[in-house]
């Protein structure tokens, strides 16, 4: 989905410590020794060169594997549930967020409730007890597919639960980074004028579809 030159270094987020300054960070008060966070391709190494403008100092009290999670995940999620949806769902409306108990979406979850939201999470049995301390209103619990841990999306009729959940209405907002197995899930459950937010592939990329599909609820999307 994301081709890249080979050869490559992999990874996209890291943290540690800091062994060596250039003379323009150092005149930005960046010292040997401090801990910080980074997003820059090429993290999966013993050493990764980063721009100051990249680094995230860690405070004390904060792990360097908490604050690491925070830079990837942490910032997606909050653009997601702050920006993404560009306020067509207000405080007091309902938002599904699919995979709560994963990584992005147990911070996605707890944001959106931050921000006056009514959550719908959906996760799998396995992972239950991970999503039922998120602070969702409403939780889909799926079965999984069996031999893995992933969510069965087929295993419950999830739009007809966001339907009773909400009265009918639908959510205003569909946070959903599953991708293939959720897109026809995600566009039902809308409300009218709600928007589709895609951020993810975790089971396919989600496949090109007419914009007619949008019409019946005047519905928007966005990648």
């Amino acid at each position: 989905l994301y081709p890249r030159d080979f050869p490559f270094i992999g990874g996209q987020e890291g943290g540690g410590t800091i062994a060596a300054v250039s003379d323009e960070a150092a005149a930005q008060g960046i010292k040997i020794g401090d801990k910080v966070a980074y997003s820059v391709f090429g993290s999966y190494a013993e050493y990764t060169a980063v721009p100051a403008a990249k680094l995230l100092p860690i405070p004390d009290g904060v792990g360097v594997d908490v604050a690491t999670a925070c830079v990837v995940q942490g910032l997606t999620a909050h653009y997601l549930t702050t920006s993404a949806h560009v306020d067509l769902i207000k405080p007091g409306e309902w938002c599904l967020i699919h995979g709560v108990s994963g990584g992005t979406c147990q911070w996605a979850a707890q944001m959106a409730k931050l921000r006056g939201y009514k959550v719908i999470g959906t996760c799998s049995k396995g992972k239950e007890d991970i999503a039922r301390k998120l602070g969702c209103d409403e939780l889909i619990v799926l079965d999984e597919v069996p031999g893995t841990s992933y969510e069965d999306y087929e295993s419950v009729d999830i739009v007809k639960k966001v339907m009773e959940v909400t009265d009918g209405k639908g959510a205003k907002c569909v946070i959903d980074g599953i991708g293939k197995s959720t897109m026809d899930i995600s566009i039902n459950s809308l409300a009218h004028r709600g928007i589709f937010v895609s951020f993810g592939n975790a089971s396919g990329a989600v496949p090109a579809f007419p914009v007619l599909r949008l019409i019946g609820k005047s519905a928007y999307v966005t990648r």
